[in-house]
């Protein structure tokens, strides 16, 4: 396995690689306090897991929530 760096210097470029690390080809890692790549596996993890909600519904759930607080 060989370590190089590279400079990103467009958004398509780091899509590109976050597809190869999808594959496992590569591994991207986060460096310089780019958390870019952190949030992205982040996301690829939760993705899928929520559905699509009215504001009314949110609304009413969060006053449930309230609720059960006082």
């Amino acid at each position: 396995m060989r370590t190089i760096t590279v400079d990103i210097l467009q958004d398509e470029a780091l899509n590109l690689l976050k597809d190869l690390e999808a594959l496992n080809v590569i591994r991207l890692h986060e460096t310089n306090g780019d958390s870019d790549v952190k949030n992205i596996n982040a996301i690829k993890s939760y993705k899928g897991l929520m559905t699509k909600q009215s504001p009314e519904e949110i609304d009413k759930q969060l006053d449930d929530l309230r609720k059960e607080w006082d």
